[in-house]
């Protein structure tokens, strides 16, 4: 019996470590890289500073962070944070406390943080940004007294490092279920630098114990321009005592009175009581969970895998209308611009994995159309032309030095493909008439006035920035094109599906557009290509995610070719190249690329995914979302068709003893690949 119980614990711990990553003991504060919680609104990065939080995120939200500049996702108020002191001496750095370490579990979507103050306690906290509420967190505090202290936890404003106008209140408002007959409030609300939007943040405290022993909330320097809520408790030698913190932060570009509907929100909150706000957190999280990647015989791949699901599932919501910029809401790395790491790379992960959520990176899209036509009639175009780098508006903010901004247009096909692959994988006509046909038609019309028509077969498209970004200025690139060619296909067959008539246009360019190749059949990656620095993946798209290529031979022979040649780039080129490797048959060298591609690109002490190996600008969303498409589309045999999701042969890797894919596409598909017989088996689950 004891062996068994000792089995079955060991069994519980591997179970458990693939869904944690705890990062023992952080020994300095120097060179710290946190990782965030996030509920696709609102994204809490972690801090070494304890009860702080290096920044938190408002998707949605652009404005300007400097005179001139570029909008920019919005750094707003920490909503949770607390100033905390015991016996009067305020813990405000690393340096002051020991054992510091913090733990994510995935699997809850929590991050917990714990340290001893000297001889006087040990504390952890655990923070939330809740999933059901989409702008609020909460954060459960917990203190064990190693001696007899007094605590004073404080409400304070802070994080409005890019806000002006800040202001700063306490407020009460009576509420029969709220602690003592009243509910007592911090406020803070201010303007984004540039003055386009008022920005708010509400917290208060949560209290379970019985009313009788109630700490009294009282406002702290009210007379000062930064006036803080707390408490007082005296606790005795061995007494543990915990309280919570609840808070939301919201902007005007979500609510036209972002200051009111704050205070709203986090009443809503507090009055729910914190079991109940984390019983419904964890619900939505484990109904995500229901879609899962399971590795039977690697534990460390299988964590890594979950890692990866854990922030796309994290930086994107169903049903908001948002896209997810390459950094997710970690950090506001590319000012928090949507580009084609949302279409190319995090979108077709999520398409497989959560459609709901997919089809609101779309809705992104559509919302923004008018922006596109807007910007492809100011070019001397017709149809739409999305801007490369996109925030708010829908119009171009890429900055003006940069010439990805209004050359590299392949961004287009990416939209219009990703929408005909939504309708392939869900079959929505009714979407499909209301949004996905005009968006493909739009960016097909595009393509017809974009082409320089020379004659049969040589409808170039000339002085366009490549998907290899060092080639600036080329004509007629090999994505480009191809992205071009099936974008245009697939707004032909997106009409023959409404019954509408294709104009016939598309079909006429779409055969004309030429993909170049050297004599020996190597596809070129653009005219006067000859052997150059390639910064990452172009040519190798056209055999996956792209139709352009199916010869095994051609493909073969453009990956030797470009391998050679790739620079160091970003991470997402590995898996374009794991993906071909394996469905060329070699599983081994794909596991290999795969599992070099990210573990070079890791970065202590959360193993978050750099862009480039070496870096430390973390976390790389779009890099997460070309290696799951590995595991799917790859290891996991997936083909989006216009049939829908199929699975075609595939195997394994040697040391992994099968690949579970869970709730795959609109109905919750699993399919099992296992070592022992290579053969792909579904069932609907």
């Amino acid at each position: 019996m004891f062996s068994l119980i000792v089995a079955a614990l060991a069994a519980a711990t591997l179970q458990a470590s693939a869904w944690t990553i705890d990062t023992g003991v952080i020994q300095s504060g120097d060179g710290y890289h946190g990782d965030t919680v996030a509920n696709g609104t609102i994204g809490i990065l972690s801090s070494v500073q304890p009860f702080g939080a290096q920044q938190v995120l408002l998707n949605g939200a652009y404005d300007a962070i400097e005179p001139g500049g570029i909008p920019t996702i919005l750094k707003t108020f920490d909503p949770l944070h607390l100033s905390f002191s015991i016996d009067g001496t305020p813990i405000v750095k690393f340096e002051q406390v020991t054992n510091f370490r913090q733990r994510l579990d995935m699997q809850h979507a929590a991050l917990t943080t714990s340290f001893d103050y000297g001889d006087a306690a040990s504390i952890s906290y655990t923070t939330r940004a809740l999933r059901d509420l989409p702008f609020t967190a909460l954060c459960v505090v917990m203190v064990a007294a190693k001696r007899s202290i007094e605590i004073e936890p404080n409400l304070a404003s802070a994080g409005a490092t890019d806000l002006v106008n800040v202001k700063v209140e306490t407020t009460r408002v009576g509420a029969a279920r709220a602690p003592q007959g009243n509910l007592s409030m911090l406020v803070s609300s201010a303007r984004s630098f540039d003055g386009r939007l008022a920005v708010a943040a509400a917290s208060a405290f949560v209290f379970d114990e019985a009313p009788a022993s109630l700490p009294t909330v009282a406002p702290v320097n009210a007379s000062s321009e930064s006036p803080e809520l707390g408490f007082s408790k005296q606790l005795s030698a061995g007494q543990s005592y915990s309280f919570a913190v609840v808070g939301t932060t919201i902007s005007s570009a979500h609510a036209d009175d972002p200051t009111n509907q704050a205070q709203r929100l986090t009443i809503f909150a507090a009055l729910d009581g914190t079991n109940a706000l984390i019983e419904a957190h964890e619900r939505a999280w484990a109904d995500l969970w229901r879609t899962d990647i399971r590795i039977e015989g690697d534990d460390t791949t299988q964590r890594d895998v979950r890692g990866m699901l854990y922030h796309l599932y994290s930086f994107g919501h169903a049903d908001t209308g948002y896209a997810i910029p390459p950094m997710g809401l970690s950090r506001a790395g590319y000012s928090g611009h949507i580009f084609w790491d949302s279409e190319l790379w995090m979108y077709p992960a999520m398409l497989a994995l959560q459609p709901p959520i997919a089809r609101s990176m779309l809705q992104y899209r559509f919302d923004r159309l008018s922006g596109a036509e807007r910007n492809a009639a100011a070019h001397g175009y017709r149809g739409a032309m999305f801007p490369w780098e996109s925030g708010a508006s829908g119009e171009e903010d890429t900055p003006v030095w940069a010439l990805t901004g209004p050359f590299e247009q392949h961004i287009t096909a990416d939209v219009g493909i990703a929408a005909w692959n939504y309708y392939c994988v869900t079959h929505d006509k009714y979407w499909l008439q209301s949004e996905g046909y005009p968006l493909l038609k739009e960016t097909a019309d595009f393509w017809t006035s974009r082409v320089t028509r020379n004659g049969p077969g040589r409808y170039d498209i000339v002085n366009v920035v490549a998907a290899d970004e060092f080639a600036q200025n080329v004509d007629d690139n090999a994505f480009t094109n191809a992205a071009a060619r099936e974008d245009l296909e697939d707004a032909s067959a997106a009409a023959r599906v409404l019954g509408t008539a294709p104009d016939p246009d598309w079909a006429n360019v779409a055969k004309n557009i030429p993909i170049l190749k050297f004599p020996d059949g190597t596809v070129r990656e653009y005219a006067g290509y000859n052997g150059q620095q390639t910064k990452q993946a172009d040519v190798e798209l056209l055999g996956y995610p792209l139709h352009a290529i199916s010869d095994s031979s051609t493909i073969r022979r453009d990956l030797d070719y470009y391998g050679a040649r790739i620079a160091n780039g970003p991470a997402m080129t590995q898996s374009i190249y794991a993906i071909l490797q394996e469905r060329l048959g070699m599983p081994e060298t794909a596991f290999a690329t795969f599992e070099k591609g990210y573990r070079s690109h890791e970065v202590a002490p959360f193993d978050t995914i750099s862009e480039v190996a070496g870096d430390t600008n973390v976390y790389f969303a779009t890099g997460a979302g070309g290696f799951l498409q590995t595991m799917l589309y790859g290891f996991g045999g997936l083909e989006i068709t216009p049939q829908g999701i199929v699975q075609r042969p595939t195997r394994l890797p040697a040391e992994w003893r099968s690949l579970t894919l869970t709730g795959i596409g609109p109905h919750l598909k699993t399919y099992v690949i296992r070592s022992s017989d290579q053969k792909p088996k579904a069932a609907a689950h």
